[in-house]
C-alpha cells in the first residue's frame, strides 16, 4: 500500500470558490451576526442562475452495469456550447418559493429595476412576510447603482447589509443548485421547454424545504466564524443527500424522496 493510500488520501478536481481577500473574511464573519431567527424568516432571498439546456459543464453519475455505458439512460446528450442557456431571476422566503423570471438578454441595472417592480412586492405578499421584511441581494454594480438604490429609497425597501464575496452564504445556492438537478431528470429539449419545466419544477419546491434552509442559516453564519473565514459548503461534504418534500395534490400526503447533489 503506497503511503498516499496509508494517509486515506483521493484525487480530487479542485472545488471553484470566489477569492477571498482579508477584508472579504472579516466582514462575513460581523455583518448580521446578532439577528435572531425570527429575522431570518422575514427575510426574502435573491439570486440569478444561468441553465444549460443540456448542461455540459454538469457532472452527473449514473449506476450501470458493464457494457450498457451508452444507453440512452446513462448518458447526457451533448450540443456545441451547450445547445444555448437560459438566464433567471428568483426569490424566496421561509415559507416558500416567490417569483422566477427569465432575464431577456443582457441584464442591465434598468433592466434590474423593471424585474423588482413586477416581482418583488408580489412575492412578499405571496409568502406572507411581516412588515419588518428585508430583501438580500449581492453587490453586484448593478445591484447597487444609483437608480436602483433610489428605487429602493423610494419603493421604502429595506435591504440586508451583505458581505461582497459570500455566495456560500445564501441559502438560496441550494434551491438553484436542486433545481438544476431536478431538471436533469426531466431533460428537455430545448429552450422554450426548459423555461417551461423550470417554472413547474420551482413551484413544487416545497415550503418545509424552504423553511428548513432559512432555520438552519444562524448555525451556518457560526459554522463561518469557528472555521476562520474559510470556504464552506452547504451540507459540509461535497455529494449531500437532501430530503425534499412534495405534495401530492392527488392524496394531498407529503412523498420524501431523495436527490443526490454535485458540488
Amino acid at each position: 500500500m503506497s503511503f498516499i493510500s496509508r494517509q486515506n488520501l483521493k484525487c480530487c478536481s479542485a472545488r471553484k470558490k470566489p477569492l477571498l481577500q482579508i477584508h472579504h473574511k472579516k466582514s462575513q464573519t460581523t455583518a448580521n451576526g446578532d439577528k435572531d431567527r425570527t429575522f431570518w424568516r422575514n427575510v426574502l432571498w435573491f439570486d440569478e442562475t444561468k441553465l444549460e439546456l443540456f448542461g455540459h459543464n454538469d457532472l452527473h453519475y449514473v449506476w450501470r452495469k458493464k457494457g450498457e455505458d451508452c444507453k440512452p439512460k446513462n448518458t447526457i446528450p451533448t450540443m456545441k456550447h451547450g445547445g444555448g442557456s437560459i438566464m433567471l431571476w428568483g426569490c424566496f422566503a421561509a415559507g416558500g418559493t416567490g417569483a422566477l423570471h427569465k432575464i431577456d438578454g443582457i441584464m442591465r441595472e434598468e433592466n434590474y429595476v423593471d424585474i423588482l417592480k413586477q416581482h418583488l412586492k408580489t412575492s412578499v405578499r405571496k409568502l406572507k412576510l411581516g412588515r419588518t421584511w428585508v430583501f438580500q441581494m449581492d453587490n453586484d454594480l448593478k445591484h447597487t447603482s444609483k437608480s436602483v438604490a433610489k428605487w429602493f429609497k423610494d419603493s421604502k425597501v429595506k435591504v440586508l447589509e451583505w458581505p461582497s464575496q459570500s455566495p456560500d452564504l445564501n441559502p438560496i445556492e441550494m434551491l438553484s443548485a436542486d433545481l438544476k438537478n431536478r431538471l436533469r431528470a426531466r431533460r428537455p429539449t430545448n429552450l422554450t421547454q426548459l423555461h417551461q419545466l423550470c417554472q413547474e419544477e420551482w413551484a413544487k419546491i416545497h415550503p418545509t424545504y424552504c423553511g428548513k434552509l432559512v432555520e438552519g442559516y444562524p448555525k451556518r453564519l457560526t459554522q463561518v466564524k469557528q472555521l476562520k473565514y474559510t470556504q464552506l459548503v452547504y451540507g459540509s461534504i461535497v455529494c449531500t443527500l437532501l430530503a425534499h418534500w412534495e405534495c401530492d395534490e392527488r392524496n394531498k400526503s407529503l412523498n420524501k424522496s431523495f436527490s443526490l447533489l454535485l458540488f
